[in-house]
């Protein structure tokens, strides 16, 4: 089922993730440098170091051309499926893009115990 989130002045109909993505770059915080590394529903890891939004299209800007010689990609956001961060930047931080929960680094998270058949 498809949503309509509005986007200012513009209107972005995406599902699922893509909302959650679009929010995410819509909001990025200045204290957390724009760059990293998208997963695209096609498979591909695209590097950025900046970009752009207009609608439900993200416009990224890869610093250096890939080896087609493209320095820039449209996409859906809605192609998106994970967002890899470069930079070594401390979990609580990421509460600005509205992440939740309490980070311990004393010790490790537990593991969900799968159900058993």
């Amino acid at each position: 089922m498809m949503q309509t989130q509005s986007a200012g002045s513009s209107g972005t109909s995406t599902s699922g993730s893509g909302r959650d993505f679009y929010r995410i770059f819509y909001e990025w915080p200045v204290s957390i440098e724009r760059k990293g590394v998208l997963i695209t529903s096609f498979g591909e890891s695209v590097p950025f170091v900046d970009f752009m939004l207009c609608g439900s299209l993200m416009l990224v800007d890869r610093g250096v051309p890939d080896t087609a010689g493209a320095r820039r990609i449209m996409l859906e956001i809605d192609c998106i499926k994970a967002v890899k961060i470069t930079d070594p930047i401390e979990m609580p931080r990421f509460t600005a893009m509205g992440f939740q929960g309490r980070v311990d680094r004393r010790k490790p998270a537990a593991m969900p115990v799968p159900a058993q058949r």
